[in-house]
């Protein structure tokens, strides 16, 4: 028998709630058995009910915990907080923290999410806030991209702390053995970019960590697949990823129009339709959804707030492929190794004027 993995779900989270959450449980519900996964639904007790009797793999694979309490998506983090206990979201985290559960899964309002799990779980070391992932699509597969718009401002020492997240994250779901790490950057050279990027360069450079540590990145690299990880702060990569989904979308309804021209134009797409097919699957962000709030103590993974049930079967893949690794225990190893050589270089720097005197 395996182990047994039980996943705390935010089921009234999202746009679409429990009608997209039980199909995106349902569609894996075999593969949930055989990995011994079992999932614990927050939220109204009727609906869920009604839901999983359409889903009867699914159905016995949950377990469900009433509340009508539901945290609106246009909710702001500090009411959430106020407000927000015994909701759905709530109950889905503090799951964590009594141990019921191994990590929670939601797709609700990503600012009360993220007050939410911060109040009730706490942050790893002297991280202040969760950063947020992105797996982009890239030519290997997928590049994994953080911060995408937690934390705006990150001083070098947050980048390093970054880096060291991303990694054993990298990890733990695509089982590379040493990801490559990089820092975007405006240039490759080692003078460009401002002095925060620059001073996380020369830590990681100087082996203050035990990262695979590439350099740095430019923006065009990170669907190149030049490295596994791509660390930046919020607010470049927020920018960065806003940029790349007004891409997808604006190449999408270019295709689109293109090939329904003319007849001879739909021809050639009815010809290409399986290839095409095949590129629409690989842009869909559904493919890549669910990203993890890194640094918390303990995993809580969001969802998009529109994702379909494909795209929430892939964020409690996240969740379950984390839950089963050791990726907390390597951050912990690696932010205290980090603390430590920072004390020292420190220490140096201070004593350094007196060894000259």
């Amino acid at each position: 028998m395996p182990k047994t993995t039980i996943i705390s779900v935010d089921a009234m989270g999202g746009d679409h709630g429990p009608s997209v959450i039980v199909p995106g449980i349902a569609l894996a519900a075999d593969h949930w058995a055989e990995r011994g996964v079992h999932f614990l639904l927050h939220g109204v007790e009727d609906v869920l009910k009604a839901e999983l009797a359409r889903a009867p793999a699914a159905a016995r694979l949950c377990e469900i915990r009433h509340t009508d309490r539901v945290i609106a998506s246009d909710e702001k983090p500090a009411q959430a907080m106020r407000r927000g206990k015994g909701s759905s979201m709530w109950n889905a985290v503090e799951a964590i923290r009594q141990g019921e559960a191994a990590a929670a899964v939601s797709a609700g309002n990503s600012g009360a999410l993220m007050a939410i799990a911060k109040l009730i779980l706490r942050m790893m070391g002297e991280l202040e806030r969760p950063a947020m992932v992105a797996r982009w699509p890239s030519l290997a597969g997928a590049t994994t991209v953080l911060d995408v718009g937690a934390n705006i401002d990150c001083d070098a020492q947050r980048l390093v702390e970054f880096a060291i997240m991303g990694e054993a994250f990298h990890r733990a779901l695509n089982g590379v053995a040493r990801p490559s790490v990089g820092l975007l950057n405006v240039g490759a050279e080692d003078q460009k970019g401002h002095e925060e990027v620059r001073e996380a360069h020369r830590i990681l450079r100087g082996g203050g960590v035990d990262l695979n540590y590439h350099g740095f990145v430019e923006g065009g690299d990170i669907s190149k697949s030049v490295v596994d990880v791509v660390v930046t702060d919020g607010f470049t990569g927020n920018v960065a990823l806003k940029t790349a989904e007004g891409t997808v979308r604006f190449i999408g309804a270019e295709l689109r129009a293109a090939l329904t021209g003319s007849v001879l134009d739909k021809v050639g797409a009815f010809i290409a339709q399986g290839a095409l097919r095949r590129l629409m699957l690989r842009l869909n962000p559904s493919a890549l959804d669910g990203a993890p709030l890194l640094g918390l103590k303990g995993l809580v993974v969001k969802c998009h707030g529109g994702t379909d049930a494909r795209g929430f079967s892939n964020g409690l893949r996240v969740a379950v492929d984390l839950a089963e690794s050791q990726y907390a225990q390597e951050i912990n190893a690696s932010l205290e190794h980090l603390t430590a050589t920072l004390a020292a270089t420190a220490r140096d720097d201070e004593a350094a004027p007196e060894k000259i005197a």
